[in-house]
């Protein structure tokens, strides 16, 4: 406990010399809450770390205190572990916040709060309570109803087609929106963005900021000031498939190996590792964040970077072992019927037992998940 005290205050570790309202305690406690949890020891000098401990009388009154700022005052409660320790003699509380299950959690005016270095604050713009809800599992970027979207925004032949062929039965148009809502596609007559994603028949309206910007570089630098080819691939989540796998695969040396010589040769880096990686991160990308999916083809390598960091507590390794986590729960539901998806978390699994040159990098600072490809040396 002295070595974390004598590191001060950080994102998750808190000192209070002493406490005595619980409306702001109960505001450290929903900024915990809807960060990654923490500590608050109580009894120590947040200045200087000096151990300054409390008296008996202190120690009940505060315990009593901050079950009643975590009951009472933050909604939806916190349930908080507290703990007496000694310290050269002097005693300590250490109250500890688990990271919250039901995000976001506020206290008893409906404020809410994050955890900002060892301090907090206020949250108040709409995208970062969006991400909060989908932290929490109350929301996901994918169900946003499109305000600007109509019924007549989706592609009425492509979802006939795919509902006849998946249901056997007939699709009538004026049943339209009842099986929108039914399948999660949207309601009120609009679209949310996974409809439009998956059957919208005008992407660069609905959904402007969700398609592929696919570059072709003559080097393997980023910086370089021209680049041998450039797309930006647009679409339904099918259409940016397929046109971003051409993409990938036009750009790539074809090898003989044991082929005869009028063979049209095999693909440097196996075609499944083009697929399995692609349709990942159309699949499982941040929503909540407006930008593209891009990739890059170098000399020496091909990235494929996907906005949002992974989901939850997945890490790298995870998904390395085949463990998924979707954020995406609707797409990835439809995704076997339109996409080349099994959606059995193996595919990852597949592509490194295929390759096994990919290296995955989970920028949480950056909010971007990317996966490199090396190519083999010519």
């Amino acid at each position: 406990m002295l070595d974390l005290i004598s590191g001060g205050e950080t994102t998750t570790f808190q000192l209070k010399e002493n406490i005595t309202n619980a409306v702001s305690t109960a505001q450290e406690i929903v900024a915990f809450a809807n960060s990654k949890g923490g500590k608050i020891v109580i009894g120590v000098n947040d200045k200087s770390g000096s151990v300054t401990g409390l008296s008996f009388e202190d120690l009940q009154r505060i315990q009593n205190l901050l079950s009643t700022a975590a009951n009472d005052h933050v909604k939806s409660p916190i349930v908080i572990t507290t703990e007496v320790v000694d310290i050269s003699g002097k005693k300590v509380i250490v109250a500890t916040i688990p990271e919250g299950t039901d995000k976001p959690h506020t206290d008893k005016d409906g404020l809410i709060f994050l955890k900002n270095g060892a301090d907090k604050r206020k949250v108040t713009s709409k995208s970062e309570l969006s991400r909060l809800l989908q932290s929490g599992g109350n929301m996901y970027a994918e169900e946003h109803l499109i305000q600007k979207s109509a019924l007549d925004d989706l592609d009425w032949d492509k979802f006939r087609n795919f509902f006849e062929k998946k249901y056997r039965e007939e699709c009538k148009i004026d049943e339209l929106e009842k099986h929108i809502q039914n399948l999660d596609l949207g309601r009120d007559s609009k679209l949310n963005i996974a409809g439009a994603l998956l059957f919208g028949k005008n992407s660069q309206r609905l959904t402007p900021a969700f398609f592929i910007a696919a570059a072709w570089f003559w080097g393997n630098d980023i910086t370089e000031q021209q680049y041998r080819s450039s797309e930006n691939i647009i679409g339904t989540l099918d259409d940016q498939y397929r046109k971003g796998y051409d993409f990938i695969l036009s750009k790539l040396d074809k090898l003989q190996g044991d082929q005869p010589f009028n063979s049209l040769g095999n693909s440097e880096i196996p075609e499944i590792v083009i697929t399995e990686l692609l349709i990942n991160a159309l699949v499982h990308r941040d929503y909540y964040i407006n930008d593209s999916i891009k990739i890059f083809i170098f000399q020496n390598r091909i990235e494929i970077i996907s906005p949002g960091k992974l989901p939850n507590s997945l890490t790298s390794e995870m998904i390395r072992k085949g463990v998924r986590k979707s954020r995406n729960n609707i797409l990835v539901s439809f995704a076997p019927d339109l996409l080349e998806y099994r959606g059995f978390g193996s595919g990852i699994v597949r592509a490194l037992q295929a390759y096994p040159q990919i290296e995955f990098l989970n920028d949480t600072e950056a909010e971007q998940f990317k996966v490199t490809i090396f190519r083999k040396p010519r």
